[in-house]
């Protein structure tokens, strides 16, 4: 039922503090018990030439499967395995070069020990994460890491709920722990990634974005200005390259310049290219981050750019909205 009285908001804000005070502790508390072990499971990841399969049951299960995809976008392979499914065949996704994280709270599934036994049997070294230093899955595990908590933020001190929060942050530690050490770059976590904004950021190159070939709009120097603003009108970039005979780039016509001859010659009929395009125009390589580009553009207060290889030949162009369709920007 709704809140009938203000005593019951008041009381529902005192119980969601508590709760977060209580899982924030449970997490500080993680701090003073790292140590060999869990240096040892870094190690032991770092040194996994197979995939990290992460396996756990229950509330624990849904926490392994977050920590097996953590681990997966920050450089380190792994997957997720569901204990129950694990003893009813899926063991069998477990190789011989890989290492298992098995996640309980408790440390006495009999899941859990089960898959022990077998990938034991593999040779695959085991990282236990309990609640209980003393149970068999630690006692039995190549690096144990202690994940217990005083309290459960639930009042019953039943439902997991500081458990799972100290559970996570510990597999974030390992996470963190295993990216610095091998040296993880943004660029890395963006080839993770390439569907998100990072991604975009830092993969996508001018030359996956740019005008070319047919789309191209250009004009060789000995071009009037009315070829120069039917080649515009047909291309819809707002401007038109100006290239020599070499297939270089040696100005650029836009609507500004077309404004500004007007406004200075009046009369352009008679006129060539060479007499209202911009000298020396910008241009970037094609090999160049899309973002960077895009920067430059809007520092420069750009709407088109030039796209030009090593050697000086025009190859492309682009166009402020082109970034932006590419979600660049």
């Amino acid at each position: 039922m709704p809140f009938t009285h203000p005593d019951q908001k008041a009381a529902a804000l005192v119980s969601a503090r508590q709760t977060l005070e209580l899982e924030a502790q449970a997490i500080l508390e993680l701090k003073d018990r790292l140590g060999d072990d869990f240096v040892r499971a870094v190690d032991l990841m770092l040194g996994c030439s197979g995939r990290v399969v992460v396996c756990g049951l229950g509330k624990t299960g849904h926490i392994a499967r977050k920590i097996a995809a953590t681990l997966a976008s920050t450089g380190t392979p792994s997957f997720f395995l569901h204990a129950a499914e694990a003893v009813h065949g899926d063991i069998g996704m477990i190789g011989s070069q890989d290492l298992l994280i098995a996640v309980s709270y408790s440390g006495t599934g009999q899941e859990l020990l089960t898959i022990l036994s077998a990938a034991h049997r593999l040779g695959v070294k085991v990282i236990a994460m309990t609640g209980n230093p003393q149970s068999e899955l630690a006692r039995l595990s190549d690096a144990h890491l202690d994940a217990s908590v005083s309290h459960e933020a639930c009042p019953l001190n039943l439902a997991p709920t500081s458990s799972t929060t100290a559970a996570l942050a510990l597999g974030d530690a390992l996470a963190v722990a295993c990216l610095q050490a091998r040296g993880f770059s943004p660029e890395d976590f963006a080839r993770s990634h390439p569907g998100g904004a990072l991604g975009r950021r830092l993969l996508t190159r001018v030359a996956d974005v740019m005008r070319r070939d047919a789309a191209l709009p250009t004009v060789t120097e000995d071009a009037t200005i009315f070829q120069a603003l039917e080649e515009i009108s047909r291309k819809g970039m707002g401007m038109t390259a100006v290239l020599d005979s070499q297939g270089k780039a040696t100005g650029i016509f836009t609507d500004g310049d077309l404004r500004r001859l007007i406004e200075r010659e009046g009369d352009i009929r008679a006129l060539l290219i060479t007499q209202g395009m911009t000298r020396n125009p910008q241009h970037i390589s094609p090999e160049a981050l899309a973002v960077d580009a895009a920067l430059f553009m809007d520092s420069n207060r750009l709407n088109q750019m030039l796209v030009a290889d090593l050697s000086g030949r025009l190859v492309g162009a682009l166009h402020m909205h082109d970034l932006m369709a590419a979600k660049v920007v």
